[in-house]
């Protein structure tokens, strides 16, 4: 996996570097065909910004926060970044077509 920091007004320091490469192994722990990361870090007037855009097998997934502190904005990243791998993760792994054959099975029994 392939992780890229890029600051906008912002200076990445090593203690923030860390703090995201925490928060990715947190992201790979559910789900580890997560291919590349590029995330975004920008300081707006009083708003700090986080966005991050990640390719994992077969999809693209987007998310962007902001909080107070970079800190916060990172939190929420990847809290969201969280809820949308487990989202792609359950959608691979969807057996909907299964159940409706065996449905159907089912229904041509009584009948």
């Amino acid at each position: 996996m392939q992780l890229d920091i890029t600051g906008h007004n912002l200076d990445v320091t090593p203690l923030l570097n860390n703090y995201i490469n925490d928060k990715v192994t947190r992201l790979k722990r559910h789900f580890d065909q997560v291919l590349n990361i590029h995330m975004i870090l920008e300081v707006q007037k009083h708003n700090n910004k986080a966005e991050a855009s990640l390719n994992v097998s077969g999809n693209h997934i987007f998310a962007d926060a902001s909080g107070h502190d970079m800190y916060a904005a990172i939190d929420a990243l990847a809290d969201k970044l969280d809820r949308q791998i487990l989202k792609h993760k359950e959608k691979l792994r969807s057996h909907h077509r299964r159940e409706g054959n065996h449905r159907n099975i089912v229904m041509n029994q009584f009948a």
